[in-house]
């Protein structure tokens, strides 16, 4: 099993709250649903399509569990269908089971045991791995070495500040472009694989 991690990311590297206004305005965030303007269904569609088709589980942080779990249960067809049925893991040492009894089949994955679980899964025979969102789980990955693919949907805005995928720590990190896709929207989806 592979890992692929995609995010929507400004200009300026921000991917908090890119879906709703109230979605994360943790540190005084007060742009929450920026990304809204630059999607293009007719490129990222098939895009996020694509995330059903190759991918067997979703692995999530707490925060964004929480908002897909309250969202996607509602909603059916397509990529909908496949987030409803695939096998979920939600990271969090504050969830328990009937926390996530409304979406299933959900496995809670306690923080210390993050990367251990995901090398185990990356072992095995299977669809993807697939991470949206999720910035702490994100980061974790990606230190770890972790990640097979990261896509960032990227808007033509900076947002000037916020929670940004790649953390200030002064290590560098080389990836690969594999493809850039330009939206009607000015956005671009891009793929990338992690390189030694």
């Amino acid at each position: 099993m592979k890992v692929v991690i995609s995010e929507f990311t400004s200009l300026d590297g921000v991917v908090q709250a890119p879906g709703g206004a109230d979605e994360d305005t943790s540190g005084g965030f007060r742009h929450g649903g920026w990304w809204m303007p630059y999607f293009d269904p007719e490129v990222m569609g098939p895009v996020i399509e694509g995330f059903a088709e190759r991918c067997e589980a979703l692995l999530q942080g707490r925060r964004t569990y929480q908002v897909s779990a309250a969202a996607w249960p509602e909603r059916s067809g397509g990529f909908a269908d496949w987030i409803n049925a695939a096998q979920k893991y939600v990271v969090s040492d504050t969830l328990d089971e009937a926390d996530v009894a409304t979406w299933t089949p959900t496995t809670i994955i306690p923080v210390a045991d993050l990367v251990r679980t995901v090398s185990e899964l990356r072992a095995r025979d299977g669809g993807d791995v697939y991470v949206y969102g999720s910035l702490t789980v994100s980061r974790t990955l990606l230190a770890a070495g972790l990640v097979d693919e990261l896509i960032l949907m990227v808007g033509p805005v900076t947002l000037g500040g916020g929670k940004r995928l790649f953390a200030d720590n002064g290590e560098a990190r080389r990836f690969r472009l594999i493809e850039a896709t330009p939206a009607s929207t000015g956005a671009l989806v891009c793929r990338y694989q992690p390189q030694a």
